[in-house]
């Protein structure tokens, strides 16, 4: 057996009596004993546990981390975005391994144990991106279980010869099929969800789709999703990230749709936006719909905001749905990690004692005070070990 690592001081909730931890070959081997002679300690300080962070939305391929400042000088339409992301990546030189590995090396210190990536696959960069992600997801992989997505950002069928470079990167391992606006970007939903779906059962593989069509347009490509998942029995392995439609508010259609995505166990990924209609969080967990956080993008040619600290996303989750009392603030932390890991599939996670001990310990008064305090994780283990310490990735 391993040197066993005894945390002390350290409370499960907010009225919850101070205990210690106990980890054992990088499970929760259980609470409340006593350090033994050839234990290591660490001093929790009051500071509350809980599990991993899990990021199940990001860009792993093109933040902009540790690079110079980009003027961001795009046009407000989403082509515009998606073309100019295209043009910068070649300007930029930009090496997706070692932008990957700023990330990584970044949100692993706040305190993220598990995350979702999606990665570019064009007809411009083919699959370097997947292979570059896959190089770094390696390297990393003591300290950060990651989620490859191949993801055709400038779409499939617009773009041909895109299906059979989805089809490489599928075959190199990605781990989940990506799709992106069946209407808006794409202009052929049938064709385009029906390669999706295709792709899917072809390697077995779950789903995550970009959806960021609002209103009517939104709710059409969702209920084509809902009938591919029903037709396919895929129930709980599809997911959409960004569900812009079920935020809109007075109209017929949502209510339908959130109790078609309910029965059908589609999930939902936010990124809590703060300039359109987004994912009314609550209304969604009541209808026992799965809803995990994510980043999106991380300081890149998108736009120059973000840090990649799931905290400070429960915290945005938390501002974008109103929450105000403790509970509901305590519920958008849910999302960015019991929601995160359901989407992943995660199984042995949470803080029951036989779960993997990937774990974080926050500062604050209650937990809603240490979720918008946000002050630097005091300890972030991994499978047991130590990763990060006082708000600093620790390598070993």
């Amino acid at each position: 057996m391993s040197q066993r690592l005894i945390v002390t001081n350290v409370r499960r909730g907010t009225d919850a009596e101070p205990t210690s931890l106990t980890v054992a070959d990088g499970l929760i081997a259980g609470y409340g004993e006593a350090p033994k002679g050839n234990d290591r300690v660490f001093d929790g300080s009051g500071c509350f546990v809980i599990p991993g962070l899990v990021e199940a939305h990001t860009h792993l391929d093109k933040s902009l981390l540790g690079m110079k400042w980009y003027v961001n000088e795009v046009g407000p339409r989403l082509i515009d975005r998606i073309d100019n992301e295209r043009r910068q990546r070649r300007l930029l030189d930009l090496k997706p391994a070692e932008q990957a590995a700023r990330q990584i090396e970044a949100v692993v210190a706040f305190g993220t144990t598990h995350l979702r990536s999606h990665v570019d696959i064009d007809t411009e960069v083919g699959i370097k991106g997947v292979e570059d992600v896959m190089e770094a997801r390696e390297r990393y992989r003591r300290y950060l279980e990651i989620d490859i997505v191949a993801f055709p950002q400038s779409g499939m069928l617009v773009r041909p010869g895109t299906v059979e470079l989805m089809e490489q990167a599928l075959t190199m391992g990605a781990d989940v099929v990506g799709g992106l606006d069946p209407c808006m970007i794409e202009r052929d939903p049938k064709g385009h969800l029906d390669t999706v779906f295709a792709l899917a059962e072809k390697f077995g593989r779950p789903i995550d789709i970009h959806l960021h069509e609002a209103g009517e347009m939104g709710a059409f490509s969702t209920e084509l999703i809902l009938e591919r998942t029903r037709a396919l029995g895929m129930q709980g392995q599809v997911s959409i990230s960004h569900a812009f439609c079920l935020g809109v508010q007075g109209v017929d259609y949502v209510p339908h749709l959130i109790d078609a995505l309910a029965e059908e166990r589609v999930h939902i990924v936010t990124t809590a936006p703060s300039s359109t209609s987004a994912p009314p969080v609550k209304r969604l967990v009541e209808a026992g719909i799965v809803v995990a956080g994510g980043s999106d993008g991380v300081r890149d040619v998108w736009g120059p905001y973000g840090n990649g600290d799931m905290l400070e996303r429960a915290m945005f989750v938390g501002l974008r749905n109103n929450f105000r009392r403790d509970d509901d603030v305590a519920l958008a932390l849910d999302v960015c990690t019991y929601g995160g890991a359901k989407v992943r599939g995660q199984t042995g996670y949470g803080l029951e004692t036989g779960c993997k001990a990937d774990l974080v310990l926050i500062e604050g008064e209650t937990l809603a005070d240490a979720i918008v305090s946000r002050r630097r994780r005091r300890l972030v283990l991994k499978a047991g070990q130590i990763v990060g310490r006082d708000g600093e990735f620790v390598p070993h």
